[in-house]
């Protein structure tokens, strides 16, 4: 198996493409700030997902990389709510779309942290 096989690995990557995408169409001035923080912290949370798999024959090292993921996941929400309130994102639709997509992750990583905690020597196979 393969973290690509992973359904928190291929919601974090579209999430990851659709944040950078939606960040260049962002003002010139938060293109460098928040929109430069957001990206960054969408691809943190595939990136930690793959390393934690790359690990995970080591319970705490996966779990340790699962909660880095989480809290990129936070990080990117925030930013993404941020984005709106200030009126730098004005697309409803697409905040909308974004927002359900990184909470339904927000969501799964919680499910698969309990698995790993729960059920780790399964999984190591």
């Amino acid at each position: 198996m393969s973290y690509r096989q992973l359904e928190i690995w291929a919601l974090a990557r579209e999430i990851s493409i659709l944040v950078h995408k939606m960040s260049l169409e962002l003002p010139k001035f938060e293109l460098f700030e928040t929109g430069q923080q957001i990206r960054r912290s969408s691809k943190s949370v595939r990136t930690n997902i793959v390393e934690g798999y790359g690990r995970r024959a080591y319970k705490q090292e996966f779990i340790r990389f699962i909660i880095f993921s989480l809290a990129s996941n936070c990080e990117t929400m925030d930013h993404l709510e941020t984005l709106y309130e200030t009126g730098s994102l004005q697309n409803q639709v697409l905040y909308n779309d974004l927002h359900e997509k990184i909470d339904r992750l927000g969501k799964k990583l919680n499910n698969f942290l309990d698995a790993v905690q729960r059920g780790h020597n399964q999984m190591v196979k």
